[in-house]
């Protein structure tokens, strides 16, 4: 085997983990499960923004309804609301997971590409104007630093993002609105944190983190008394 032939192989070995470790990278399901409180402020772009985050919440890789979807949803939002961060964020956490749906390794990065891009883009557009509420009563700054943070958390190591998504996550831990965000959007960082202190063979702080959420009155309760079970 020459040694172009192998490293083609090892290219294409490393694209295929994108499928295995994607997952992560969205937080279909209960990762990304944030309860919008009786008295947050509707948001900025309308009920849209509620549709678009349930369908986004469902996207699950490799299923391409979802996942458009979301992509879709959430680009007909942001070009209404180009100043959004938020927006942006979510529709790069979709792209990347559009890597999912496709079994070409060039198609795969190009998809991860582009949503990592408009995540940067994001990131770059906060201003102090994104302190304030943004959607569901959480700040701005806040959830997108978290759909990045999560999103680069879940990204296989070839995509060196590794470090700037655990320092996200302990800016948003650790700013000093968090505390008055959403209990659900609380919980939903919490949960990340503890399954990050799992990666790191930290069991005493991943339990810490599973402890203030099972100690919440939120859906994410049950999940984190399993996780502490499994601790």
């Amino acid at each position: 085997m020459t040694h172009r032939t192998t490293r083609r192989h090892r290219a294409r070995r490393q694209l295929t983990a994108v499928l295995a470790t994607m997952l992560m990278a969205t937080g279909g399901g209960a990762l990304l499960t944030l309860s919008a409180p009786a008295h947050a402020q509707a948001p900025a772009a309308g009920s849209g923004f509620d549709a678009a985050f349930a369908r986004f919440q469902q996207a699950t890789p490799g299923q391409s309804d979802p996942i458009e979807d979301s992509v879709d949803q959430f680009g007909k939002l942001l070009a209404a609301s180009p100043t959004d961060p938020v927006l942006r964020a979510y529709l790069g956490a979709a792209t990347t997971l559009r890597a999912t749906t496709t079994m070409l390794p060039w198609r795969k990065m190009q998809h991860a590409e582009e949503g990592l891009a408009l995540i940067d883009k994001a990131l770059a557009q906060l201003t102090p104007a994104h302190d304030l509420v943004a959607h569901h009563g959480v700040p701005g700054v806040l959830e997108t630093r978290f759909v990045a943070a999560n999103t680069f958390l879940g990204l296989p190591g070839m995509f060196n993002r590794g470090e700037r998504g655990r320092k996200l996550l302990a800016d948003v831990l650790s700013s000093s609105r968090f505390g008055a965000a959403p209990a659900g959007f609380r919980a939903t960082v919490w949960m990340r944190a503890g399954r990050l202190a799992e990666t790191d063979q930290q069991t005493a702080q991943a339990r810490e983190w599973y402890e203030r959420v099972a100690a919440s009155d939120v859906p994410q309760a049950a999940a984190a008394r399993s996780r502490l079970k499994d601790l």
